[in-house]
């Protein structure tokens, strides 16, 4: 596999401007969306999403019924961003050690005996936890500690992950039979929570007739590991304004109910979203800024994102599910105060 010699070369050394180097950086990647939307049809806030969600660092829950395209879509990614991929497929009886492996007793020549660590999938650069939610709790909350810490410890001996590392995990609808909801703590831990919905009329024609031909198209590699860690060091680089930090903070600091001042607020929603998810809605602006060729997020950004960030990091009260309110509905509320 090659890598794309236009979108490579668009790196250029450190050291140049910031300004020169975020516009190089924005036009590869956007050569990266391209080419995932040649593989990808009719999903494209779904492909930026997911692509705000690595160059931010963080990690991405993709949420969607059957067929939606969540397992293609990272497997595309993995080529098209040249990262290191390996995949998972939660299951009932998935154990934590088959996913960040365990130790097996060796025997040399002599007889000697020693363990020896054998590491799982979770040593790779992108990680597909497939229907992670069809997988018990306790396996997982295995993935906690590789999440955040991007190391796991197995038998009290630490062992780091490769740079850089991103579990992009698909889920059900946890309605569905076999599911269990994700707990609380590692829900927090992905950056953006992505909803696929059905495609367009247009879209799935054009899907139906580009994937059941003799010739399926098949994604090129366009970027390398090492570019990526680059374009997220630009992504930390870039500036935002008094103006957005504020928004950023007003809004999460309103959908507590602790410290907001709404009543619909402190009356719909149990408990509301943590300091990571400014941190996260931060970083995340900034992705999109470059990743539309901005040098500076704005308010559209904060906007655009406020639902994948604090979606999954509210729960709302009982009286609030019995009239059927929704927790989208609260972030439109909030958000529509920004403007």
């Amino acid at each position: 596999m090659t890598t794309d010699s236009s979108a490579a070369s668009a790196f250029p050394t450190p050291g140049q401007e910031l300004a020169q180097f975020a516009d190089s950086v924005s036009r590869a990647l956007r050569s990266v969306r391209e080419e995932t939307g040649r593989i990808i049809l009719g999903q494209r806030d779904v492909i930026d999403q997911t692509l705000i969600s690595i160059l931010s660092g963080g990690h991405a829950l993709l949420v969607g019924a059957p067929g939606l395209g969540k397992t293609l879509l990272v497997s595309t990614l993995g080529t098209v961003l040249g990262l290191d991929s390996r995949r998972v497929q939660f299951t009932p009886d998935l154990m934590p050690s088959d996913i960040t492996g365990s130790e097996i007793l060796d025997e040399d020549a002599s007889g000697h005996r020693s363990f020896r660590f054998v590491p799982g999938p979770v040593f790779c650069q992108l990680l597909m936890a497939d229907e992670i939610n069809r997988a018990s709790p306790r396996t997982q909350s295995a993935l906690l500690q590789a999440m955040q810490e991007r190391k796991v410890t197995v038998a009290g001996a630490e062992h780091p992950l490769p740079a850089p590392f991103h579990v992009l995990a698909t889920q059900n609808p946890v309605e569905q039979e076999g599911t269990y909801p994700l707990p609380e703590a590692q829900l927090d831990r992905f950056l953006l929570q992505i909803q696929l919905t059905f495609p367009a009329r247009d879209d799935e024609r054009a899907m139906l007739l580009a994937t059941t031909g003799q010739n399926v198209a098949q994604p090129r590699q366009i970027l390398t590991a090492e570019q990526v860690a680059q374009a997220q060091q630009v992504v930390r680089a870039l500036p935002v304004g008094d103006r957005i930090v504020d928004a950023i903070l007003s809004l999460v600091r309103s959908a507590r109910p602790e410290t907001s001042d709404l009543p619909f607020v402190r009356e719909n929603v149990a408990w509301g979203p943590g300091p990571r998810a400014a941190q996260s809605l931060m970083l995340a602006t900034r992705a999109r800024a470059l990743l539309d060729g901005r040098l500076s997020p704005g308010l559209e950004d904060v906007i655009a994102l406020a639902g994948p960030v604090l979606a999954h990091r509210m729960a709302l009260t009982f009286p609030a599910r019995a009239k059927s309110v929704t927790v989208s509905a609260v972030v439109g509320e909030l958000t529509g105060r920004l403007g």
